[in-house]
């Protein structure tokens, strides 16, 4: 068998990585399957449950297509030697995923807890897959690998559409425990935010209203003010102009009366 090259290791060793995260989580969601009862859920568990088998049967596809072999390898901490670890660690993940699905059972104290910290789990789960396959992803894009990066995103991308899903549950099942756990004294009254704010909003608008109501009596106020000032200077004109005149009148008689006196004599 020839040897392998160097980037063709380093992409077995991280596709090997994948692949045993993606057949610990065979086990666990299949106990999550048949602890869950809300039914939307329960159906998205099962369809990521088919995609996670899938996942893991074209990560052992593209492993042999490099020359490798499909292991459950765990990611090498810094101190581990790939090779001496490996073997050891194949049992111990397997003794895991056999673990987690019993010990899942016994979580919580209320139906909705339960589910709610699976979900918690699965969304860790999910943040661990999306950073292997991107890491993925962008080693073969670096060695030139275009299939590997094609297969590594496809997989991403369905691991983020789950943990998309998975944190709009988290929220549901968390008020759901609120429900189940809590007694209805002490939650937050519902509605009481929306009446502060529906108050809030009316007071704006009380004062929004006076603020325009001021502002257009003073307007009209102003605009009185204006037409006094005018119809008082039209006045005042009109008097000086009525004065001129007699003045004048005035001053034409008196010249008229010199005239004839002075014909007169």
């Amino acid at each position: 068998m020839a040897e392998l090259l160097e980037r063709d290791a380093k992409l077995i060793q991280y596709l090997n990585e994948a692949y045993g995260k993606e057949k610990e989580l065979e086990t666990a969601l299949q106990a999550h399957i048949s602890l869950t009862t809300r039914d939307p859920y329960k159906k998205r568990l099962k369809d990521h449950l088919k995609e996670t088998k899938a996942q893991a049967k074209g990560l052992e596809r593209r492993i042999k297509q490099l020359g490798g072999k499909a292991e459950a390898l765990p990611a090498p901490g810094p101190d581990v030697v790939a090779e001496a670890a490996g073997a050891v660690q194949s049992v111990a993940n397997k003794a895991l995923a056999a673990a987690k699905g019993p010990l899942h059972g016994i979580r919580g104290t209320s139906e909705a807890e339960k589910m709610l910290k699976n979900a918690k789990t699965e969304y860790s789960d999910e943040a661990e897959e999306i950073a292997n396959y991107r890491a993925i992803e962008a080693l073969a894009t670096a060695v030139g690998d275009r299939d590997t990066a094609k297969l590594a995103k496809e997989f991403r991308k369905q691991e983020e559409r789950m943990s998309s899903f998975l944190e709009k549950t988290i929220d549901q099942l968390t008020k759901e425990v609120v429900k189940q756990e809590v007694p209805s004294a002490q939650r937050a009254r519902r509605g009481s935010s929306s009446r502060r704010k529906s108050s809030a909003r009316a007071s704006s608008s009380r004062a929004s209203a006076s603020r325009a109501s001021a502002s257009r009596a003073s307007a009209k106020k102003g605009s009185s003010t204006r037409k006094s000032s005018s119809s008082k200077s039209t006045a005042s004109a009109s008097k000086r102009g009525s004065a001129s005149a007699g003045r004048r009148s005035s001053s034409a008689k008196k010249s008229g009366s010199s005239r004839s006196r002075a014909r007169k004599s």
